[in-house]
C-alpha cells in the first residue's frame, strides 16, 4: 500500500459510514466532488466497484462490505494510539537525554533527578558524562550542560546554578616545607596536577583573573588526570597543588585537609545552564525537567 492511499482508505469510510457523499463531506470538510473523485480512484486502482449510486441512494456493494470490515479496526488503532501520543503530550513521561559534565551532573543535575524521577515513575533520564563539548543535535541528546560562556548564541540556555569558581588548593603536609604562591606565576616553582581534557587531548591551563588582569598558567607536575575525583585525592595526599572547583573541596578546608591559596586571582563563572535548540517542540516530561532545574536564587 502506498502512503498517499491512507486519504482515499479515510474518504471512503466516511462515505460507506455516513451513507452520504453529502454527509461525509460535511464530516471531513471536503466537497462532494473531490469524495465522489477519491472513491472513483480507488475504484479504478483495485479493480472492483465498491459503492452502487444511484441519483437519490448510496450502498455498498459486497466488495464494500468487505473492505469496510477490514479497514475499520485498523483506522479505529490508529486513532487510540493518536489519542494515546496526544496523551504522552500533557503526561511527563518518555525519556530524556542529556550530556555534562560530570561535576555538574554531580552537583547540580543528580540532586535534582533523584528527587524529580521518585515522584514521576514514567520519566526515564540517560545521563552521559563528557568533559569534552558535545554537539547535542548531531548526537541527539535533549539538552546538555555547560558553563554560561561556553553554550552557542542559537541555543536557548536556562541557568540551572550560581556562578561557579575554581580554587587552586593543596594539604598542609604540602606546605609544611615549601612558601605559599603569591601570585599565579609563582606556580612554575610547585608540583601541581594537570587536568587532561577530553575534548582534543589537551592539557588544561590554569585560568586566573584580577583587576582586569587574565593569566592563563599551564603547569607542571608529578600527576595528569582527566578525572576531578582524582585530582583532590591528590592534594588530600599532599601530593601536589590543584586547580578544582570550588565547591568540592570547600568542606575539606573546614576541616583542615586543604588550605587554599590564590583565592583573589580566581573571579566566579557564570554557572552551568541547560541548553537545547530553540526550534524543537517539548514534552511534558522535558518542561518539567527544565522547570525543576531552573536556578531561581
Amino acid at each position: 500500500m502506498r502512503r498517499g492511499d491512507f486519504s482515499e482508505w479515510a474518504v471512503f469510510i466516511a462515505v460507506a459510514e455516513e451513507g452520504s457523499f453529502t454527509r461525509a463531506a460535511a464530516k471531513l470538510g471536503l466537497s462532494q466532488s473531490a469524495l465522489s473523485y477519491a472513491v472513483r480512484m480507488l475504484e479504478q486502482r483495485i479493480g472492483v466497484r465498491l459503492i452502487s449510486r444511484t441519483t437519490r441512494s448510496l450502498s455498498l456493494t459486497e466488495a464494500g462490505e468487505r473492505l469496510l470490515v477490514s479497514l475499520r479496526p485498523a483506522f479505529d488503532h490508529i486513532d487510540s494510539e493518536i489519542a494515546a501520543l496526544t496523551a504522552l503530550r500533557d503526561k511527563p513521561a518518555g525519556t530524556i537525554r542529556i550530556t555534562t559534565f560530570r561535576h555538574a551532573a554531580q552537583t547540580v543535575l543528580w540532586p535534582v533527578l533523584s528527587k524529580l524521577l521518585q515522584n514521576y515513575p514514567d520519566i526515564t533520564v540517560e545521563v552521559h558524562v563528557d568533559e569534552g563539548l558535545t554537539d547535542i543535535v548531531a548526537e541527539r541528546f535533549d539538552a546538555g550542560i555547560r558553563m554560561g560562556e561556553q553554550v552557542q548564541k542559537d541555543m536557548v540556555a536556562v541557568r540551572i546554578s550560581p556562578d561557579v569558581r575554581m580554587a587552586v588548593v593543596g594539604s598542609p603536609a604540602y606546605f609544611a616545607n615549601r612558601p605559599a604562591p603569591q601570585t599565579p606565576r609563582e606556580l612554575s616553582e610547585h608540583r601541581c596536577a594537570s587536568y587532561r581534557q577530553n575534548s582534543g587531548g589537551g592539557l588544561y591551563a590554569w585560568e586566573f583573573e584580577q583587576d582586569g588582569v587574565e593569566l592563563e598558567v599551564r603547569v607542571n607536575g608529578p600527576v595528569i588526570f582527566n578525572d576531578n575525583e582524582m585530582l583532590l585525592h591528590a592534594a588530600v595526599d599532599g601530593l601536589c597543588l590543584v586547580y578544582t572547583f570550588e565547591n568540592q573541596i570547600s568542606q575539606h578546608i573546614t576541616d583542615g585537609r586543604l588550605v587554599r591559596v590564590l583565592e583573589d586571582w580566581c573571579p566566579p563563572y557564570s554557572g552551568y545552564h541547560l541548553y537545547y535548540p530553540s526550534r524543537r517542540q517539548h514534552t511534558a516530561a522535558f518542561t518539567l525537567l527544565v522547570d525543576a532545574l531552573r536556578y531561581r536564587g
